[in-house]
Protein backbone atom coordinates (compact mmCIF):
# COMPACT_ATOMS: atom_id res chain seq x y z
CA UNK A 1 0.00 0.00 0.00
CA UNK A 2 1.46 3.19 -1.08
CA UNK A 3 1.75 6.10 1.77
CA UNK A 4 -1.05 7.82 -0.35
CA UNK A 5 -3.45 4.70 0.22
CA UNK A 6 -2.61 4.69 3.85
CA UNK A 7 -2.92 8.35 4.25
CA UNK A 8 -6.28 8.31 2.92
CA UNK A 9 -7.16 4.97 3.79
CA UNK A 10 -7.19 6.51 7.72
CA UNK A 11 -8.57 9.26 6.34
CA UNK A 12 -11.77 7.39 5.15
CA UNK A 13 -12.44 5.11 8.38
CA UNK A 14 -11.72 8.04 11.04
CA UNK A 15 -13.62 10.79 9.72
CA UNK A 16 -17.42 10.29 10.13
CA UNK A 17 -19.57 7.94 7.41
CA UNK A 18 -21.55 10.46 6.36
CA UNK A 19 -18.97 13.52 6.95
CA UNK A 20 -16.53 12.37 3.29
CA UNK A 21 -17.60 11.11 -0.11
CA UNK A 22 -14.76 9.75 -2.08
CA UNK A 23 -15.09 8.15 -5.15
CA UNK A 24 -14.01 7.00 -8.31
CA UNK A 25 -14.63 6.52 -12.19
CA UNK A 26 -12.77 4.71 -14.78
CA UNK A 27 -12.06 5.07 -18.38
CA UNK A 28 -13.77 3.61 -21.77
CA UNK A 29 -11.41 1.53 -23.61
CA UNK A 30 -9.54 3.36 -26.44
CA UNK A 31 -7.58 6.16 -26.57
CA UNK A 32 -8.17 8.42 -30.02
CA UNK A 33 -9.42 11.76 -29.54
CA UNK A 34 -12.32 11.29 -32.27
CA UNK A 35 -16.24 11.81 -31.10
CA UNK A 36 -19.16 9.88 -31.94
CA UNK A 37 -21.79 12.14 -32.89
CA UNK A 38 -25.01 10.90 -31.27
CA UNK A 39 -28.28 11.23 -33.41
CA UNK A 40 -30.71 11.06 -30.33
CA UNK A 41 -32.10 14.37 -29.58
CA UNK A 42 -33.20 16.37 -26.41
CA UNK A 43 -36.32 18.56 -26.25
CA UNK A 44 -35.59 21.72 -27.66
CA UNK A 45 -38.20 23.07 -24.82
CA UNK A 46 -36.10 21.05 -21.81
CA UNK A 47 -35.47 23.54 -18.89
CA UNK A 48 -33.90 23.57 -15.61
CA UNK A 49 -34.99 25.05 -13.48
CA UNK A 50 -35.62 28.54 -15.61
CA UNK A 51 -36.98 28.60 -18.81
CA UNK A 52 -33.88 28.85 -21.16
CA UNK A 53 -33.70 26.95 -24.78
CA UNK A 54 -31.37 23.64 -25.30
CA UNK A 55 -29.54 23.79 -28.44
CA UNK A 56 -28.16 21.24 -30.04
CA UNK A 57 -24.10 20.93 -29.20
CA UNK A 58 -21.41 22.79 -31.55
CA UNK A 59 -19.05 19.83 -31.97
CA UNK A 60 -16.13 21.80 -33.22
CA UNK A 61 -15.96 24.13 -29.90
CA UNK A 62 -16.81 20.67 -27.68
CA UNK A 63 -14.04 19.04 -29.23
CA UNK A 64 -11.74 22.48 -28.81
CA UNK A 65 -12.69 22.47 -25.22
CA UNK A 66 -11.92 19.24 -24.51
CA UNK A 67 -8.46 19.30 -26.10
CA UNK A 68 -8.36 22.48 -23.73
CA UNK A 69 -8.99 20.60 -20.48
CA UNK A 70 -5.71 18.05 -20.92
CA UNK A 71 -3.89 21.37 -20.47
CA UNK A 72 -0.84 19.81 -22.58
CA UNK A 73 -1.17 16.11 -21.13
CA UNK A 74 0.79 13.98 -23.29
CA UNK A 75 0.16 10.76 -22.27
CA UNK A 76 -2.97 10.12 -24.87
CA UNK A 77 -5.35 9.11 -22.06
CA UNK A 78 -6.80 12.53 -22.55
CA UNK A 79 -9.42 13.22 -24.13
CA UNK A 80 -10.56 10.46 -23.53
CA UNK A 81 -10.91 8.78 -27.23
CA UNK A 82 -14.67 7.49 -28.94
CA UNK A 83 -16.47 9.15 -26.24
CA UNK A 84 -19.98 9.92 -27.45
CA UNK A 85 -21.22 13.41 -27.98
CA UNK A 86 -23.97 14.49 -25.75
CA UNK A 87 -27.33 15.15 -26.55
CA UNK A 88 -28.66 18.41 -26.68
CA UNK A 89 -28.56 21.05 -23.64
CA UNK A 90 -25.41 19.41 -22.15
CA UNK A 91 -23.65 21.64 -19.21
CA UNK A 92 -20.09 20.16 -20.05
CA UNK A 93 -17.50 21.16 -20.79
CA UNK A 94 -18.37 24.46 -22.01
CA UNK A 95 -19.54 25.69 -18.42
CA UNK A 96 -17.27 24.23 -14.84
CA UNK A 97 -19.78 23.02 -12.21
CA UNK A 98 -19.04 24.73 -8.68
CA UNK A 99 -20.99 23.01 -6.05
CA UNK A 100 -21.52 22.97 -2.31
CA UNK A 101 -22.00 19.40 -0.34
CA UNK A 102 -23.77 18.06 2.33
CA UNK A 103 -26.78 17.50 4.17
CA UNK A 104 -29.18 19.23 6.10
CA UNK A 105 -29.66 17.79 9.14
CA UNK A 106 -25.63 17.89 10.33
CA UNK A 107 -23.60 20.61 10.08
CA UNK A 108 -20.59 18.12 10.13
CA UNK A 109 -20.91 16.47 6.76
CA UNK A 110 -20.34 19.88 5.01
CA UNK A 111 -20.68 23.41 4.02
CA UNK A 112 -24.60 23.03 2.87
CA UNK A 113 -25.73 21.81 6.20
CA UNK A 114 -23.29 24.29 8.12
CA UNK A 115 -24.92 27.47 6.46
CA UNK A 116 -28.33 29.04 6.19
CA UNK A 117 -29.19 28.98 3.07
CA UNK A 118 -28.45 32.96 2.50
CA UNK A 119 -25.42 32.55 3.98
CA UNK A 120 -24.42 29.50 2.60
CA UNK A 121 -25.35 31.32 -1.37
CA UNK A 122 -22.86 34.13 -0.52
CA UNK A 123 -20.17 31.79 0.22
CA UNK A 124 -20.78 30.09 -3.05
CA UNK A 125 -20.77 33.31 -5.30
CA UNK A 126 -17.96 33.91 -4.00
CA UNK A 127 -16.29 30.56 -4.76
CA UNK A 128 -17.91 30.93 -7.97
CA UNK A 129 -16.27 34.06 -8.97
CA UNK A 130 -12.97 33.19 -7.62
CA UNK A 131 -13.36 30.87 -10.27
CA UNK A 132 -14.77 32.70 -13.55
CA UNK A 133 -11.77 35.42 -12.62
CA UNK A 134 -9.16 32.09 -12.82
CA UNK A 135 -10.18 30.89 -15.90
CA UNK A 136 -12.65 33.69 -17.57
CA UNK A 137 -13.51 31.61 -20.54
CA UNK A 138 -15.30 28.87 -18.90
CA UNK A 139 -18.74 30.36 -16.51
CA UNK A 140 -19.80 28.32 -13.63
CA UNK A 141 -22.64 26.44 -13.21
CA UNK A 142 -23.82 26.54 -9.61
CA UNK A 143 -25.42 23.67 -8.13
CA UNK A 144 -25.83 21.93 -4.73
CA UNK A 145 -24.93 18.67 -3.69
CA UNK A 146 -27.03 17.09 -1.06
CA UNK A 147 -26.60 13.23 0.70
CA UNK A 148 -30.40 11.75 -0.22
CA UNK A 149 -29.41 8.42 1.35
CA UNK A 150 -26.89 8.81 4.15
CA UNK A 151 -24.50 5.77 5.10
CA UNK A 152 -25.50 5.13 9.02
CA UNK A 153 -23.38 3.01 11.51
CA UNK A 154 -26.68 1.82 12.70
CA UNK A 155 -28.95 -0.98 10.67
CA UNK A 156 -31.88 0.85 11.02
CA UNK A 157 -35.50 -0.92 10.69
CA UNK A 158 -34.28 -2.95 7.25
CA UNK A 159 -30.35 -3.45 8.03
CA UNK A 160 -29.38 -1.37 5.62
CA UNK A 161 -27.39 1.04 8.04
CA UNK A 162 -28.95 3.82 5.72
CA UNK A 163 -31.03 6.77 6.38
CA UNK A 164 -33.11 7.59 3.72
CA UNK A 165 -34.12 11.43 3.82
CA UNK A 166 -37.98 12.55 3.41
CA UNK A 167 -39.21 13.64 0.72
CA UNK A 168 -39.61 17.02 1.98
CA UNK A 169 -36.21 17.22 3.17
CA UNK A 170 -35.53 17.06 -0.56
CA UNK A 171 -37.53 19.23 -1.47
CA UNK A 172 -35.78 21.79 0.75
CA UNK A 173 -32.82 21.21 -1.19
CA UNK A 174 -34.58 21.71 -4.84
CA UNK A 175 -36.17 25.29 -3.07
CA UNK A 176 -32.56 26.46 -1.96
CA UNK A 177 -31.03 25.62 -5.26
CA UNK A 178 -34.17 27.74 -6.94
CA UNK A 179 -33.01 30.48 -4.91
CA UNK A 180 -29.85 31.20 -7.35
CA UNK A 181 -30.93 29.07 -10.48
CA UNK A 182 -28.62 26.44 -9.72
CA UNK A 183 -28.56 22.44 -10.51
CA UNK A 184 -28.90 19.82 -7.93
CA UNK A 185 -26.87 16.63 -7.43
CA UNK A 186 -28.70 14.18 -5.01
CA UNK A 187 -25.99 11.64 -3.75
CA UNK A 188 -26.78 8.41 -2.22
CA UNK A 189 -24.28 6.49 -0.02
CA UNK A 190 -25.81 3.20 0.03
CA UNK A 191 -24.44 1.35 3.33
CA UNK A 192 -25.71 -2.59 3.24
CA UNK A 193 -28.59 -1.88 0.85
CA UNK A 194 -27.57 -1.73 -3.30
CA UNK A 195 -27.32 0.83 -6.02
CA UNK A 196 -30.33 -1.06 -7.56
CA UNK A 197 -32.58 -0.51 -4.63
CA UNK A 198 -31.93 2.73 -3.73
CA UNK A 199 -31.52 4.56 -7.30
CA UNK A 200 -35.41 3.96 -8.10
CA UNK A 201 -36.58 5.76 -5.17
CA UNK A 202 -35.49 9.10 -6.48
CA UNK A 203 -36.45 8.49 -9.84
CA UNK A 204 -39.08 11.19 -9.77
CA UNK A 205 -36.37 13.96 -8.85
CA UNK A 206 -34.47 12.82 -11.70
CA UNK A 207 -36.50 13.50 -14.01
CA UNK A 208 -36.47 17.04 -13.36
CA UNK A 209 -34.30 18.26 -15.77
CA UNK A 210 -32.03 20.25 -13.18
CA UNK A 211 -31.48 17.26 -11.01
CA UNK A 212 -28.34 15.10 -11.46
CA UNK A 213 -26.76 12.09 -9.88
CA UNK A 214 -23.85 11.51 -7.36
CA UNK A 215 -23.04 7.67 -6.50
CA UNK A 216 -20.14 7.04 -3.22
CA UNK A 217 -18.27 4.05 -3.53
CA UNK A 218 -16.29 4.41 0.12
CA UNK A 219 -20.29 3.64 1.64
CA UNK A 220 -21.03 0.53 -1.16
CA UNK A 221 -20.37 -2.24 1.17
CA UNK A 222 -19.88 -5.85 0.21
CA UNK A 223 -19.86 -8.99 2.52
CA UNK A 224 -22.08 -7.03 4.98
CA UNK A 225 -19.21 -4.79 6.68
CA UNK A 226 -20.93 -2.23 8.31
CA UNK A 227 -20.38 1.50 6.76
CA UNK A 228 -17.06 2.92 8.22
CA UNK A 229 -15.35 0.15 9.55
CA UNK A 230 -14.01 -0.15 5.92
CA UNK A 231 -13.99 1.45 2.56
CA UNK A 232 -16.66 0.06 0.07
CA UNK A 233 -15.99 -0.55 -3.35
CA UNK A 234 -18.29 -0.92 -6.97
CA UNK A 235 -17.87 -2.90 -9.95
CA UNK A 236 -18.57 -1.17 -13.36
CA UNK A 237 -21.97 -3.73 -14.20
CA UNK A 238 -23.25 -1.38 -10.67
CA UNK A 239 -21.62 1.87 -12.40
CA UNK A 240 -23.47 0.87 -15.98
CA UNK A 241 -26.77 0.02 -13.83
CA UNK A 242 -26.61 3.30 -12.83
CA UNK A 243 -25.44 5.24 -16.66
CA UNK A 244 -28.68 3.08 -18.47
CA UNK A 245 -30.99 4.34 -15.55
CA UNK A 246 -30.53 7.85 -16.56
CA UNK A 247 -30.35 7.36 -19.77
CA UNK A 248 -33.47 5.48 -20.04
CA UNK A 249 -35.01 8.33 -17.77
CA UNK A 250 -33.58 10.97 -20.22
CA UNK A 251 -34.83 9.09 -23.50
CA UNK A 252 -38.66 8.79 -22.09
CA UNK A 253 -38.52 12.11 -20.64
CA UNK A 254 -37.01 14.11 -23.35
CA UNK A 255 -34.12 15.56 -21.20
CA UNK A 256 -30.77 17.27 -21.45
CA UNK A 257 -28.11 14.76 -20.52
CA UNK A 258 -27.41 14.07 -16.65
CA UNK A 259 -24.11 14.43 -14.81
CA UNK A 260 -23.50 11.68 -13.32
CA UNK A 261 -20.59 11.76 -10.16
CA UNK A 262 -18.63 9.07 -9.15
CA UNK A 263 -16.50 9.94 -6.26
CA UNK A 264 -13.69 8.67 -5.39
CA UNK A 265 -9.95 8.53 -3.77
CA UNK A 266 -8.69 5.16 -3.14
CA UNK A 267 -7.53 2.18 -6.06
CA UNK A 268 -10.21 -0.26 -4.99
CA UNK A 269 -13.16 2.04 -5.00
CA UNK A 270 -14.08 0.88 -8.33
CA UNK A 271 -13.47 -2.20 -9.90
CA UNK A 272 -13.13 -3.44 -13.85
CA UNK A 273 -13.58 -0.11 -14.87
CA UNK A 274 -12.51 -0.28 -18.00
CA UNK A 275 -15.77 -1.58 -18.62
CA UNK A 276 -17.74 1.13 -18.08
CA UNK A 277 -19.66 2.54 -20.68
CA UNK A 278 -20.22 6.11 -22.05
CA UNK A 279 -23.89 7.15 -23.25
CA UNK A 280 -24.61 10.18 -25.16
CA UNK A 281 -27.44 11.02 -22.46
CA UNK A 282 -25.37 10.78 -19.85
CA UNK A 283 -22.06 12.71 -18.37
CA UNK A 284 -19.56 11.22 -16.49
CA UNK A 285 -17.56 13.08 -13.97
CA UNK A 286 -14.71 11.03 -11.75
CA UNK A 287 -14.18 13.06 -8.48
CA UNK A 288 -11.39 13.02 -6.45
CA UNK A 289 -12.16 13.58 -3.49
CA UNK A 290 -9.54 12.67 -0.74
CA UNK A 291 -8.39 15.65 2.20
CA UNK A 292 -5.19 16.56 3.07
CA UNK A 293 -1.81 19.23 1.92
CA UNK A 294 -1.99 20.36 -1.77
CA UNK A 295 1.03 18.04 -2.67
CA UNK A 296 -1.40 15.13 -1.19
CA UNK A 297 -4.23 15.95 -3.04
CA UNK A 298 -2.46 16.59 -6.25
CA UNK A 299 -0.59 12.77 -5.61
CA UNK A 300 -4.16 11.47 -5.42
CA UNK A 301 -5.28 13.20 -8.26
CA UNK A 302 -2.66 11.53 -10.61
CA UNK A 303 -3.18 8.18 -9.19
CA UNK A 304 -6.80 7.56 -9.24
CA UNK A 305 -8.06 10.37 -11.81
CA UNK A 306 -5.50 11.12 -14.37
CA UNK A 307 -4.08 7.42 -14.54
CA UNK A 308 -8.34 5.90 -15.56
CA UNK A 309 -9.70 8.20 -16.84
CA UNK A 310 -13.29 8.32 -17.98
CA UNK A 311 -14.47 11.32 -19.64
CA UNK A 312 -14.23 14.37 -17.37
CA UNK A 313 -13.13 14.82 -13.98
CA UNK A 314 -13.75 16.47 -10.40
CA UNK A 315 -11.86 17.77 -7.49
CA UNK A 316 -13.50 18.26 -3.74
CA UNK A 317 -12.25 21.34 -1.19
CA UNK A 318 -12.10 20.78 2.20
CA UNK A 319 -12.68 23.72 4.18
CA UNK A 320 -11.48 21.89 7.58
CA UNK A 321 -9.85 18.93 7.09
CA UNK A 322 -7.42 20.66 4.58
CA UNK A 323 -6.33 22.40 7.27
CA UNK A 324 -4.78 20.00 8.72
CA UNK A 325 -1.15 19.27 7.97
CA UNK A 326 1.23 21.79 6.67
CA UNK A 327 1.09 24.36 5.05
CA UNK A 328 -2.41 24.65 6.07
CA UNK A 329 -4.03 25.65 3.44
CA UNK A 330 -6.75 25.49 0.72
CA UNK A 331 -5.43 24.88 -2.98
CA UNK A 332 -7.16 27.57 -4.93
CA UNK A 333 -8.72 28.29 -8.43
CA UNK A 334 -5.28 28.98 -10.00
CA UNK A 335 -3.50 25.59 -8.62
CA UNK A 336 -6.29 23.39 -9.41
CA UNK A 337 -6.55 24.92 -13.34
CA UNK A 338 -2.58 23.36 -13.37
CA UNK A 339 -3.69 19.64 -13.26
CA UNK A 340 -4.01 17.45 -16.04
CA UNK A 341 -6.50 16.98 -17.22
CA UNK A 342 -8.28 20.28 -15.56
CA UNK A 343 -10.98 19.54 -13.17
CA UNK A 344 -14.53 20.69 -14.50
CA UNK A 345 -16.38 19.81 -11.75
CA UNK A 346 -15.32 21.62 -8.35
CA UNK A 347 -17.25 20.42 -4.54
CA UNK A 348 -16.69 22.30 -1.88
CA UNK A 349 -17.53 20.40 1.63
Amino acid sequence: MTSINKHLLTFGLAISIATIACSESTTTSGNTTSLKDSTAKADSTATAPETSAVTAIDTAAYNKKLQELTNGDTTGKWPVKNQPYPLAGAILPSKRIVVYYGNMHSKKMGALGEYAPKEMWRKLNAEAKRWEKADPKTPVQKGIHYIATVASGTPGKDGAYVNRMPEKQIDSALAIAKMENAIVFLDLQVGLSTIQKELPRIEKYLKLPHVHLGIDPEFSMKGGVIPGKKIGTYDASEINYCTEFLAKLVRENNLPPKVFVLHRFTQKMVTNYQNIKLRPEVQFVVHMDGWGEPELKKGTYRHFIHKEPVQFTGFKIFYKNDLKKAPHRLMTPEELLKLKPQPIYIQYQ
